[in-house]
């Protein structure tokens, strides 16, 4: 079988598919087109995010039997046209999620102690204490929505809180030791923290929403490690200016390309210009899952995955 590399990736994934028997050949620089124009010779296809693999790109994969990405989501390939097809998704969840887990427990923890505001004002002369008071995790009840391996990863971290941790999700039955499933709307009823777990889905873009934070009893905390566009950027902007969400820790934007590879070149939204310049608002360029650690897991997964699906056992 041969398969096509579009994206770099952990130099374990090309040592073990060749290993394994496969022949690989690397294109990390081509086009889309230049793509599509050789695609019809190769068996799979392994990617991260550099472009979307649509209708016309698998019509010209005769051949193709799988699909791997080397990631979480699947929402940059059309997953039912490519079913359809008979071509195989493989992703990679298991990869990340331990490190999803910990920056959003870090960017909750940094929020709340006010470090990178503190960091910045002591770098300058600034010595102040008062101002710079934190409060405390424990007491706190933390509601996720989406309790997959990321949600299942970020409730693990907070084991060794006295916290309470809920999750609403719209598969039942998807609650653990860790964590207690309820309603949304207990949901919004309870949580003091909110972080969101969710793939991109026409059910998660914009979830969100001023509607949604209307409906909160308390002011929370908002953190985002899953897709930018689960949130309406001008409405947590008018939710942090009224003071119903605290602060708010996004590692994703709602501008972002769909390859994550940087925000949109055009001149952004002042709601972009007020998160920049909030104290109250902690950004990282969606690196919530990129440690070293995981580039290994990631591209093992996939390895693993691609030999369960086409490896016949000795």
């Amino acid at each position: 079988m041969r398969i096509l590399h579009i994206d770099s990736n952990h130099s374990l994934l090309l040592e073990q598919l060749s290993n394994l028997g496969f022949q690989n050949e690397e294109d990390c620089s081509g086009s889309k087109s230049d793509i599509e124009e050789k695609i019809h010779k190769y068996d799979g296809i392994v990617l991260r995010s550099r472009f979307s693999i649509d209708k016309s790109f698998i019509d010209k994969a005769r051949k193709l039997k799988f699909i791997g990405r080397v990631g979480a989501g699947l929402e940059n390939i059309d997953c039912d046209y490519a079913e359809k097809k008979g071509i195989v998704l493989i992703a990679a969840p298991e990869g990340n999620r331990n490190a999803v887990g910990e920056h959003a427990l870090g960017m909750l923890l940094s929020l709340f102690n006010k470090l990178n505001k503190a960091d910045r004002e002591v770098r300058n002369g600034q010595w102040l204490r008062e101002e710079n008071r934190g409060v405390e995790l424990d007491g706190q009840t933390v509601g996720l929505i989406g309790y997959g391996h990321m949600g299942k990863s970020f409730a693990k971290k907070l084991r060794g809180f006295d916290t309470e941790v809920l999750c609403y999700d719209i598969k039942p039955g998807m609650a653990d030791a860790n964590c207690t499933q309820v309603s949304l709307k207990e949901l919004q009823q309870r949580a003091t923290i909110i972080s969101i777990h969710t793939p991109q889905t026409p059910l998660t873009r914009h979830m969100i929403d001023l509607n949604f934070i209307n409906q909160c009893r308390h002011p929370f905390w908002l953190i985002n490690t899953a897709r930018g566009t689960a949130v309406c950027t001008k409405d947590l902007v008018t939710a942090l200016k009224s003071g119903k969400i605290v602060g708010a820790g996004l590692d994703v934007l709602e501008y972002e390309k769909k390859s994550f590879e940087k925000l949109f070149t055009s001149a952004m939204p002042a709601a972009f210009d007020y998160l920049i310049a909030a104290e109250n608002v902690l950004l990282s360029p969606h690196v919530a899952g990129w440690t070293i650690e995981s580039k290994e897991k990631l591209a093992q997964t996939i390895v693993d995955k691609i030999k369960q699906h086409f490896c016949t056992p000795i």
